[in-house]
């Protein structure tokens, strides 16, 4: 007696190939949010030990990173930079961007003008007068927008393919994001906050540049 072969109709596979689908897609939607969860966790981790870095080696590790910072810039012609005003424990670059006026550059305070919207880069000098913006942090009170050719961009984290783990708002992202030219990014931090990966996603864009007070890692 022939055994009887069931065969699944058009029909059939398509539902098979649909419940597949939906179990690949709830993978990933899993997975995604383990990522998302992972680096909120790892994002107050890294903050809280930043901030708890004693004054001397904070001393220390920032004179390392800031020379070598100077030489990196030094090999490079005089524009725009950018840089950030120090918050919750960031490197504090305002001395040496101070000292780059003196040499032909140009420099410039990022301001929160809109909510989820690119930044904008108002001009600074020793002497400008400041306002309390986004979380108080200080910002140009006049609007003199220049565009940077270099961009100092505080770590929170950062990996060895040289990804950045920011706040979360993806304000430098979106900035970048929508610059042309792109200026040169340089990531700032200290090196204890090295990651092995902080799992990029699609928005997430590498830095040209990395220092630390170890190492300046480029492309």
């Amino acid at each position: 007696m022939k055994s009887k072969i069931e065969v699944c109709s058009p029909v059939c596979y398509s539902d098979q190939i649909e419940l597949a689908d939906k179990e690949a897609s709830q993978t990933d939607q899993n997975l995604a949010l383990q990522i998302k969860n992972w680096r909120q966790w790892r994002r107050k981790t890294l903050i809280k030990n930043r901030i708890a870095i004693t004054s001397h080696h904070r001393k220390l590790w920032q004179k390392a990173m800031l020379f070598r910072l100077h030489n990196f810039l030094s090999q490079i012609e005089p524009g725009v930079i950018g840089f950030y005003w120090p918050f919750k424990g960031e490197i504090d670059c305002r001395a040496l961007v101070t000292e780059l006026l003196k040499t032909g550059w140009q420099a410039a305070l990022p301001a929160v003008n809109e909510v989820a919207s690119p930044l904008e880069f108002r001009q600074w000098t020793p002497d400008t007068s400041l306002i309390s913006g986004v979380w108080k942090i200080p910002v140009p009170e006049l609007r003199r927008i220049v565009t940077p050719t270099v961009l100092l961009i505080p770590l929170v984290g950062f990996d060895n393919d040289r990804y950045r783990l920011g706040y979360g708002g993806g304000y430098y992202d979106r900035t970048i994001a929508s610059m042309q030219p792109r200026p040169i990014t340089i990531g700032i931090g200290f090196e204890q906050a090295r990651l092995t990966t902080i799992y990029p996603q699609n928005h997430d864009i590498a830095m040209d540049v990395i220092v630390t007070g170890a190492s300046t890692e480029r492309q």
